[in-house]
C-alpha cells in the first residue's frame, strides 16, 4: 500500500506535467504502452495476441511521435507510463475483498508523498473558493472515481485481461481533448482510435 501511494503521487503528477506540453490524446497513447505490455505478459491465444498487435498499431497512429516539439514532455509521458503499469501491477496485489480499503489508504499516503512538492504551488487554492471546488472536482472525478471503478474491475478481471481493456484509453484522452480542451483531431488520430476499439473487441479473456 505504500508503494502504491508513492507511484499514485509521482504518476499523476507526471501525467499533469505531460499534458500541459502534450495533446491528451498523445499523452493516453503513450501511457498505454505500458499495460500493453502487461498484456502482452499474459497473451496465450493467437486472437489476443492479434488484439494486441491491432491495438499497438492504433497506439503508434495516435501517438505520431515528434520529439522535437517538446522532448521534456515527453519524457514526463514515458515516465508516467512505466509508473502506470507498475499501478496496474501494485493494484492487482490489494484487489480483492477490501481492496477499495487499502486503495483509500493508498491515496492518504500518495497525498503525503506529493504535499511537499506541490503544497507552494497549491497553497493559492485555500484562499479562492472556485479553485478550491476546481481541485476537490479533479481530485474526484481524475482519481477517486476511476481508481475505484479500476478496483472493482481488478478483482474480476485476470490482469493481463484488465490491461489490453485500459487501450481505449487513448481514444477517450481524444475524446476528450476534443470536447473539453478543442484539440481537434486529424483523419489519422481518428483512424488510430478506431484500431484501438477493435482491438478491444477482439480480445478473449478466457481461451476456450
Amino acid at each position: 500500500m505504500v508503494g502504491l501511494g508513492v507511484v499514485l503521487a509521482a504518476m499523476n503528477s507526471l501525467f499533469y506535467l505531460a499534458i500541459h506540453q502534450l495533446p491528451l490524446g498523445t499523452v493516453g497513447a503513450i501511457e498505454f504502452l505500458g499495460p500493453i505490455g502487461l498484456a502482452a505478459v499474459g497473451v496465450r491465444s493467437i486472437r489476443n495476441f492479434a488484439a494486441l498487435a491491432v491495438a499497438i498499431c492504433g497506439v503508434a497512429v495516435l501517438t505520431d511521435v515528434r520529439f522535437e516539439g517538446a522532448p521534456l514532455g515527453y519524457v514526463f509521458a514515458f515516465a508516467n507510463c512505466a509508473l502506470f503499469a507498475l499501478y496496474i501491477v501494485l493494484g492487482h496485489r490489494i484487489s480483492g475483498r477490501g481492496g477499495i480499503d487499502r486503495l483509500g489508504l493508498s491515496m492518504l499516503i500518495a497525498m503525503v508523498a506529493a504535499l511537499p512538492v506541490g503544497i507552494r504551488e497549491a497553497a493559492p487554492a485555500f484562499l479562492d473558493i472556485r479553485l478550491l471546488a476546481a481541485g476537490i472536482g479533479v481530485g474526484v472525478s481524475s482519481s477517486v472515481i476511476p481508481y475505484v471503478a479500476d478496483q472493482l474491475a481488478m478483482a474480476r478481471l485476470p490482469r493481463a485481461t484488465f490491461a489490453i481493456l485500459l487501450s481505449i484509453l487513448p481514444a477517450t484522452a481524444t475524446a476528450i481533448g476534443f470536447l473539453v480542451l478543442r484539440q481537434i483531431p486529424t483523419i489519422a488520430e481518428l483512424f488510430g482510435i478506431g484500431l484501438v476499439i477493435v482491438g478491444v473487441a477482439l480480445h478473449r479473456a478466457k481461451e476456450s
